[in-house]
């Protein structure tokens, strides 16, 4: 199987902002490379020059064979990109936008208005066709605007947080939508802040902060690294969080986190539902009350915790004035 996607030591300067900072890449044909991490740490940018929207200042990446300085014109004709932001004209139906996609890929007119009709009804938007976009929802114009990255049917394809901002339902619909494209064999990078987004649709997981790769694998070889499961204990008592801490420390694969004012420990734990009973037993022999316990898998916090050292609350807050800063230079 050969790499479709390589990108080698990327670099890219907005003034004084680096947004990456010697970025590695590598995406086999036919699998799906989530490239995970909070705003501001240099997805997008990744994703823009990959795509040729933007000009690395050193490095070099191969995207399906061809060079994406030297041979961005024929990089174009077989990449499909979807953005943050649905890129549709608000004025124009959604059957319109998308055999207008098509006449632009210089498809013809019957074989344009073809492929349009096909995508609406696969998209779930036959109904909508003669609508006008600005009267679409929100997740409306992001299923559209996914549907016109496919119109080409090109054999990469770049999705940019497909699914932020959407509400659950239209999540849940957007993973269907692409869970389809990866069983037809497209070879995909998808960027997302979401874990298990990352963990239902990639093969494997990149990591990125500051504008590099600081972790990859599996889903589940991430978590692993931070602990497999998390037991989750809220005290009736906020004095008794350091007696909690003490008496489950033996139970533990790491360090436990605590939020004293919500008088909650959070443990990283292996042996799921017999190291829940063992901790609670513990905490009933130093009576300590629980109000509320839980078993669950690590969150995105939790690896942005381990892998950083900061959650990522606080990463997206940083990534926000990475974006003002770049917006100022620029």
């Amino acid at each position: 199987m050969s790499d479709t996607i390589v990108a080698e030591g990327l670099i890219k300067r907005y003034g004084e902002v680096e947004a990456l900072t010697g970025l590695d890449l590598v995406v086999p044909e036919g699998s799906v490379l989530g490239l995970l991490g909070p705003n501001g740490a240099g997805k997008t940018t990744c994703v823009r020059i990959l795509t040729t929207l933007l000009k690395p200042d050193a490095g070099r990446a191969v995207v399906a064979g061809l060079d994406v300085v030297q041979q961005e014109k024929d990089l174009r004709r077989v990449i499909g990109v979807s953005g943050q932001y649905a890129a549709v004209d608000e004025y124009l139906t959604g059957f319109e936008n998308l055999d207008m996609v098509g006449r632009l890929y210089h498809l013809g007119r019957q074989a344009s208005r073809t492929r349009a009709h096909e995508l609406l009804e696969q998209f779930d938007l036959v109904e909508a066709a003669d609508r006008p976009v600005k009267t679409y929802s929100g997740g409306m114009r992001r299923r559209l605007d996914l549907a016109g990255a496919l119109v080409a049917r090109p054999p990469v394809l770049f999705l940019d947080e497909p699914t932020t901002g959407l509400d659950p339902r239209g999540r849940l619909g957007m993973w269907d939508v692409i869970g389809e494209l990866v069983r037809g064999g497209t070879t995909l990078l998808l960027t997302t802040q979401y874990l298990e987004e990352a963990d239902l649709l990639a093969d494997r997981i990149a990591v990125i902060d500051h504008g590099h790769v600081i972790a990859e694998g599996t889903a589940d070889q991430l978590k692993a690294q931070v602990g497999g499961e998390r037991l989750e204990f809220t005290l009736a008592d906020g004095s008794q969080v350091g007696a909690a801490c003490a008496a489950l420390a033996p139970l533990g694969a790491g360090e436990a986190r605590v939020d004293q004012h919500a008088r909650r420990v959070t443990l990283p734990v292996d042996g799921g539902s017999s190291v829940l009973v063992a901790a609670l037993r513990e905490l009933d022999a130093q009576q300590i009350t629980v109000q509320d316990v839980g078993l669950r898998r690590p969150t995105l916090d939790d690896v942005f915790l381990s892998l950083t050292g900061h959650a990522a609350e606080e990463a997206d807050a940083a990534g926000a004035d990475l974006e003002r800063e770049k917006e100022g230079v620029a």
